[in-house]
């Protein structure tokens, strides 16, 4: 490896090494969102003590593998592949040149870091992220919360299974399944994408994409700013690029996002989930949605799903940001830059 100074991954550079780390962290993660995704819906606006699908993550999972196949407990990788490509593509790869660009302007110098500066790139590169990646994001919700088990529990039929008479016959699943809210079959990520836009065009593809940015911009507000804040803390106490530094300093990102967009997911799910027909809306924007989940369910109802959530942001945080760590460095390396590297003007 040459002695020279280390190469400076260009934005997109960065965005490719970020999305391609999230894919890989996505590849593992997925089950939990799914589990997340079901507990945020179950019992949706109905009041404590009210019979529910599930109790807890590894409820959803077991009856998810049980009535529905193991392969349900991975709906939507397709589309959360390509959904983490456009959100932590970008999140990742336009977060170094936003901080240095707005401590710049700021007359600051940007190669020191500013938890403001640091703060707010994290906000608009994760806004960014959430515009490109919603219809991605939308489908995924949709097709993670459809239970074909559910439906043939109360006597639906289903493009994607037949009826199972075994479910259908038991009242107390039957009971248990009824609390779901809207379903919404698809075949796959693009026959939902499809048939979004045909029944309600672009404006249907960019649904609930207010509450998206309202998420993301305050999961990416911390979660790099935590990230290189306690790398810089913590470099002390670890060996110079120790994968130990890289692990603790992911954990600890991972808790702080948890804290900052748990509510906001929760009402991310909702609004995505909920029917387009007139009347049958519940919600009319993130705020209206939070306000009445609050008033019906109780404060705990912002953090359905939060064990779940937990589980799957802690380590899709670690190994996110220590695979985009080791791409990065494998990108920045002088005799293996990246291929798509483009020259500066």
């Amino acid at each position: 490896m040459s002695s020279s100074s280390p190469y400076q991954l260009s934005a997109l550079e960065g965005f490719v090494s970020g999305a391609l780390g999230a894919c890989v962290a996505v590849t593992f993660t997925n089950p939990m969102e799914v589990a997340k995704t079901r507990l945020q819906l179950d019992g949706e606006l109905r009041s404590k003590g009210s019979p529910k699908a599930y109790t807890n993550t590894l409820d959803v999972l077991r009856k998810t593998a049980r009535s529905e196949g193991f392969r349900a407990c991975q709906k939507g990788l397709g589309a959360a592949y390509t959904y983490q490509f456009a959100l932590n593509g970008s999140r990742l790869g336009f977060y170094e040149p936003l901080r240095q660009s707005i401590g710049s302007l700021s007359g600051q110098d940007p190669s020191k870091v500013q938890l403001w500066s640091s703060i707010s790139a994290g906000a608009l590169s994760g806004v960014i992220g959430a515009i490109l990646g919603n219809p991605l994001f939308l489908v995924k919700a949709r097709l993670q919360a459809y239970s074909s088990a559910r439906d043939s529990a109360l006597g639906k039929s289903t493009t994607n299974s037949k009826s199972t008479p075994a479910i259908s016959a038991n009242p107390q699943m039957k009971s248990s399944f009824s609390t779901h809210p809207t379903q919404h079959a698809y075949k796959s990520a693009v026959d939902g994408l499809h048939q979004i836009f045909k029944a309600e065009g672009f404006k249907g593809l960019m649904r609930g994409v207010d509450a998206a940015m309202m998420r993301t911009a305050m999961g990416s507000s911390v979660q790099l700013p935590a990230y290189n804040y306690a790398k810089t803390n913590l470099a002390p106490y670890f060996s110079p690029d120790s994968f130990w530094l890289y692990i603790a300093s992911s954990s600890f990102s991972g808790l702080c996002v948890l804290g900052a967009m748990q509510p906001a997911d929760t009402a991310l799910t909702r609004m995505y989930n909920q029917s387009n027909q007139p009347g049958k809306r519940l919600y009319k924007n993130p705020i209206d949605c939070l306000w009445k989940t609050v008033q019906i369910e109780g404060f705990t109802g912002l953090y359905k799903g939060s064990t779940a959530h937990f589980f799957r942001i802690a380590p899709h945080t670690i190994i996110t940001l220590v695979a985009n760590e080791a791409i990065s460095q494998w990108c920045t390396s002088n005799s293996l830059v990246l291929f798509i590297n483009l020259p500066e003007k």
